[in-house]
This record gives structure tokens, sequence and C-alpha cells, in this order.
């Protein structure tokens, strides 16, 4: 039997920090408002797109892997806030790897974009269409928010992650997965007038609308996730005092908390990186499995429970089984180009431009 093991992990973050403190200087909030409904003390803001963010963290996940990228069957891009629509923001992720003939798409979950990502890439594998594949969360979602709207402003940031997943007869990779959307309420969490839904030639350059409802996001995504969890240990045979991490989707530290306690999972086995990156959509599985790898919190044979929520509203939970190995073949030394400016630099016309937007409203 083929299993999809994890052999390769890598991040990038963007260098401009934007902290909770910047964000004070022309949004009526404070460190202590956004600290404490949401656990956040700082976000990243990209200067690059998100196939730029994306490349960098496939070519650390290649050199984990000890693979070249001609070695790559596939490359599945998990993101909500691509370069472009047409083509896919994965086909300028294999133009910059350099791969020939690799099979590409881009895959919108929103949020739980990796784990659905990380579910279709192990069902090709074990299907044996192919063997190795790159799976990517990467987001560039700052370039959508109304910077006048603090309810929004305050959580996102920009950051990408990548494994890579090679055929296996060790049983290992994700073993269980459930994936789903809970349809019916999906514009409280929704960019309306983005698409082909955006009436043509009107508010050209004006503002992306983000439609987000914070306390009934909170129920359903305490409730999907907790009951995706559920099902997939279920499936997988493990009990909840039988995981070794808890690996969260990072939007708001009370959502953690709150499905780690409907799970039965103590805090040291839950895995919380939000403070320093906001939430980064797609990207924020990867990059704390990357950041868990770091710190030593993965060993071989770890138990990972993942879990996600996203805009649709989708929801995805997975139990994984890691392989043997927890620390990278090879290192890269790939890095963004350099950036010049701050992250107020950065977002000074974006919040210029939102002002002019809200008056001419």
């Amino acid at each position: 039997m083929r299993y999809a093991n994890i052999t390769g992990w890598g991040k990038c973050l963007p260098p401009a920090v934007l902290s909770n403190e910047d964000l004070s200087t022309f949004l009526d909030t404070s460190d202590d408002w956004i600290q404490s409904r949401t656990g956040i003390r700082a976000r990243r803001i990209a200067h690059v797109n998100t196939s730029e963010l994306a490349t960098v963290a496939a070519r650390h996940a290649l050199a984990a892997a000890g693979l070249e990228p001609t070695q790559i069957d596939g490359i599945i891009l998990a993101t909500a806030s691509p370069d472009t629509l047409v083509p896919s923001a994965a086909s300028a992720v294999q133009r910059n790897l350099g791969i020939p003939a690799a099979a590409v798409f881009d895959l919108n979950a929103a949020c739980t974009g990796f784990i659905y990502g990380l579910s279709v890439g192990s069902a090709l594998i074990r299907a044996g269409s192919m063997n190795r594949l790159l799976v990517i969360g990467a987001e560039r979602l700052t370039h959508y928010l109304d910077w006048t709207r603090r309810d929004t402003a305050v959580l996102f940031g920009d950051g990408a992650g990548a494994v890579v997943l090679e055929a296996s007869e060790q049983q290992s990779g994700l073993l269980a997965d459930k994936l789903g959307c809970d349809a019916e309420a999906r514009d409280i969490l929704a960019v309306p007038d983005s698409g082909t839904g955006r009436t043509r030639f009107a508010h050209i350059d004006g503002l992306f609308d983000v439609n987000f409802e914070g306390q009934e996001i909170f129920r359903r995504a305490v409730r999907g996730m907790g009951d995706a969890a559920c099902f997939v240990l279920e499936q997988a045979g493990v009990s909840p005092e039988h995981i070794d991490l808890m690996l969260p989707h990072q939007a708001n530290v009370r959502i953690i908390e709150t499905l780690a306690r409907k799970m039965s999972v103590p805090p040291e086995k839950v895995m919380i990186n939000i403070a320093d990156y906001g939430n980064t959509s797609a990207a924020t599985v990867p990059v704390a499995l990357c950041e868990a790898l770091e710190q030593g919190r993965v060993r071989p044979g770890s138990l990972i429970l993942t879990a996600a929520f996203g805009a649709g509203l989708t929801w995805g939970a997975g139990v994984i089984r890691w392989g043997e190995r927890v620390t990278p073949l090879r290192h890269s030394d790939a890095t963004l180009p350099p950036c010049e400016h701050t992250a107020l630099e950065l977002l000074a016309p974006a919040i210029a431009g939102c002002r002019q937007a809200q008056r001419e409203q």
C-alpha cells in the first residue's frame, strides 16, 4: 500500500513587521485591545506577490527533502490571494523553480486550503498518479484589506509554507482526513465584490468589502473544526490522548483554546504562533508545522492532529503520522528580494486610498 510521507518542509515570512503599535498610529485601536481579543501582537506585510512567497517556501521544502525541482511531479498551491486568476499562481511557481512539465493548479478553500491540498496531494500519490508533490499554502491577504476597518485590518498577515509529499510504503503522512463546507452561512466571511460577482468598471480601484461576522464565525469555526477532528480521530482509530501535537489554523487564540478544550488536548500539546504572524489563511498550518519542527515538538512517529476553518465556510481536519526524519537533509539559501521599506511605508498608499474611497462613498 502506498502512503504520502512528508519528507520536506519550508516557510517564507516577509521581513516587514506591522506591530499592534503601528496599527494604532492610523486606527482607533491599541496593543491591549488587539491582544485581548485575538492573541495577535504583530503580522508580516509582503512587498512581493504570492507566487514569490510560495517559491521561497517551496525551495526550502525541496532542500529539506534533498530533492531537485525537476524531481517533482506536481504543485498544489492553496491560496485565496493569487497573483492572477488566469493563469494560476502555481504556474508562476513552476516557472520560478524551473520544473519543465509538472502538473500544477491553484486550490481555493480559503484558510482550510492547505488541509484540502494535503488531502488531494496524498490521494494522488496513493492512487499512483504521482510520486512526489509540492503542497504549498501562500497568501498576500493584506492586499485586500480596508485599512480603515479595525475589525478586519488587525487580523491578517502574509506568508507561505510548503511541504514535499513522497510515495512511501511506510505507514506515514495523512492517515485520515475529513473535508467539508458550511455553505449556508458562506456570506458571514467573504469578499463579495471580487471575481465575476463584481460589476465591471464600478469601483475598479476602490475598496474590497470584507464581510466578517466575528461571533458567528467563532461559533461555527469551533463546531466545524471540532466535528471534523472527532471524525478523523475515529477514522484513524486513535483517542485524543494519543495525539502528540495539535496543529490548528491560527485565526484567533480564543478559537484555538476552545477547540483544544473541546478535544481534551492539554495546552502543552497545542502549537500556537498566531502572536507573531496573525492569520495568514492557507499558510498558517504549514508555517506552524515548520516552527513545530524547528522547536523539536515533532518527533519520529509523532501523531499530529490538524484542523482549519475558512471562508465559504470550508472546514477540514486530518491525522498525520510523522515519518522517521525530523531534520532537513539540506538547507536552501533562498530568500525574498530585499525590502527597503517598513511595513507602514509599504501600506501608506493603501491606507491613503482606503481613506479616499471612504470619503467618496
